[in-house]
């Protein structure tokens, strides 16, 4: 068993924001060595729904070279990043979906001893970042995983100060573009997460 690290960083963006932290995420990982897949979950919402709303399309059509997220990717990964916007304090509809689709995985113990970690955006600064990511964290447990926040392990942390995840506040019409903090806290958070799982192939393999 090799000592190189899988990491697929799988998300859920409307706008463009956790898209955004998803690439930082995916940057810092493979700065950190990794083999990295940077992948989409599939839109739910109706094609007239999202082109009603300009930002939403503008950002679908803009991404749709991003490859959608299957459950052989978490498969394939030593450890998953996951990333969602906030939806009444939990994840988005896509994002919880896809992870619905990984009963198969969890039923023949492929999502056991992997590492996971979370990111997420919201609108208001108190709106519920936390508790998306503790929400996220939730499944994590069930897949008998390894979470592995960003805590304050990096001064940038102490700036972003959130330890759960790496997250952005955009403002009530999103009018708050993504700043170097949260981009910062982004790459830090895709270094951890592939150093602690280097880390624990080696133990493993020792």
């Amino acid at each position: 068993m090799s000592d190189d690290v899988n990491i697929a960083v799988i998300y859920y963006s409307a706008t463009g924001t956790v898209h955004q932290l998803a690439e930082a995420v995916a940057a810092g990982a493979s700065e950190a060595g990794a083999t990295v897949r940077l992948l989409r979950v599939a839109e739910l919402a109706p094609k007239e729904v999202v082109a009603s709303s300009e930002p939403w399309a503008a950002h679908a059509a803009a991404t749709e070279h991003v490859p959608v997220a299957t459950p052989e990717d978490v498969r394939w990964a030593d450890a998953v990043a996951f990333g969602s916007p906030t939806r009444f304090g939990n994840v988005t509809s896509q994002l919880k979906q896809f992870l619905d689709t990984l009963g198969g995985l969890w039923a023949r113990g492929d999502l056991v001893d992997k590492v996971y970690s979370g990111f997420t955006s919201t609108s208001q600064l108190h709106g519920g970042q936390e508790s998306t990511l503790l929400a996220l964290y939730n499944s994590v447990y069930h897949f008998g995983g390894i979470v592995v926040p960003p805590g304050f392990a990096d001064p940038i942390k102490f700036v972003d100060g959130n330890p759960y995840g790496t997250s952005h506040v955009v403002g009530g019409k999103g009018e708050i573009p993504v700043d170097e903090t949260a981009l910062a806290a982004g790459v830090f958070q895709g270094k951890r997460v592939a150093t602690v799982t280097k880390a624990l192939k080696a133990g493993r393999r020792a």
